[in-house]
């Protein structure tokens, strides 16, 4: 191996990694804010931008995740434990795939109007994105652990929040949708979006798990 090769391997992690977390997040929650755009778009036309948008920043985000499981493949010193790293790169790109599951099954069963759970369940996404983007930025100096830890507590208080507006989406849906079809369709984007933020939540618990072991 070549000199060059060799400082490069021993370079500082958190010069990699980090700015791939970060990257990763900052797209996360640009995901989510377009998923609440499709929310509230009131043509079709806007709705094919926004689930078009949603597409492109999912592509973002598996590249992202790609160039981090690469960097765990070629590098043997890391800022953390490599399953930490592996798990956090994972359910990131999981809240990402989500949205995109959920933009395409709107999409395809032509759902012309998101209902109001809908609504609010990619708003607590969007909210759940930012607070992993908060302490994930704060991760890097570990100056501010009160910060991240705030930002923990309030992805869990999110992901509460969200179990109730699906729960009472589903059982207001049941009530009164009265075509079977139709309650397949709406329940499975609800599910979807929901499992988002109960990603957002495995994301706080990995970090949380960084948190104990660096500190």
């Amino acid at each position: 191996m070549k000199l060059d090769g060799i400082l490069q391997f021993l370079i500082p992690k958190d010069k990699k990694f980090f700015p791939l977390f970060e990257q990763a997040t900052a797209n996360m929650v640009q995901t989510a804010e377009t998923l609440c755009t499709l929310g509230n778009s009131n043509t079709n036309e806007k709705r094919k931008v926004a689930i078009k948008e949603i597409e492109r920043l999912e592509h973002i985000g598996d590249n992202i995740t790609h160039m981090i499981f690469n960097e765990l493949g070629t590098n043997f010193i890391t800022p953390f434990d490599r399953e930490d790293i592996q798990s956090l790169a994972s359910v990131i790109d999981d809240v990402v795939d989500l949205i995109h599951g959920s933009a395409k099954r709107i999409d395809l069963y032509k759902i012309e109007e998101m209902s109001t759970p809908m609504i609010k369940l990619a708003e607590l996404i969007l909210k759940g994105a930012m607070e992993i983007h908060v302490a994930v930025v704060n991760l890097k100096s570990m100056k501010n652990i009160s910060a991240i830890k705030e930002a923990l507590v309030k992805v869990h208080s999110l992901e509460n929040h969200a179990d109730e507006v699906f729960n009472n989406g589903i059982a207001r849906l049941f009530e009164e949708e009265k075509d079977a079809i139709q309650i397949i369709k709406i329940k499975e984007i609800l599910s979807a979006l929901e499992t988002a933020t109960d990603k957002c939540e495995d994301a706080a618990d990995v970090i949380h798990s960084i948190l104990i072991k660096t500190t």
